[in-house]
């Protein structure tokens, strides 16, 4: 499970939809509609909040944004009601080792918008703010 950090129009079309299946997939996980993923570390961020469904869909309604920006057809009726206030701290570190990640993927999948995103300069995703920091404990290879 990879819930992104970097804003969803960084991502190619099977990114993105990955992203979506994915972050449906968290969503179910916080409102205990799973037996599996109960324990995934990329998840801790929004159970750290308040509402965590809350979290998941606003996370959530900045993919389907992207989506409909895109022209497709995500079924945003599967997002959960309610959205969170505020904005959840992301370190830079975090944003820099999810770039270089995106960017090695992109690569090989995608060389076309490996060139494209290459020199781009990355946004957050709408739910984050960028504050100082490393990456984060949960990433298996911090480099």
């Amino acid at each position: 499970m990879r819930l992104w950090s970097l804003h969803p129009s960084h991502l190619d079309s099977r990114g993105l939809v990955a992203l979506w299946r994915e972050a449906l997939l968290a969503q179910k996980v916080l409102r205990g509609l799973t037996r599996g993923y109960r324990h995934h570390p990329q998840l801790a961020r929004f159970r750290a909040r308040t509402k965590p469904v809350a979290a998941i869909a606003s996370y959530l309604a900045a993919v389907a944004d992207e989506a409909v920006r895109r022209g497709y057809r995500f079924d945003a009726r599967k997002i959960a009601a309610g959205r969170m206030r505020g904005k959840i701290a992301v370190t830079r570190g975090q944003l820099a080792y999810e770039r270089r990640h995106l960017l090695r993927k992109l690569k090989v999948r995608s060389p076309k918008e490996y060139a494209a995103q290459r020199s781009a300069k990355f946004k957050v995703h709408p739910l984050f703010r960028a504050v100082a920091g490393g990456a984060a404990d949960w990433e298996r290879d911090r480099r």
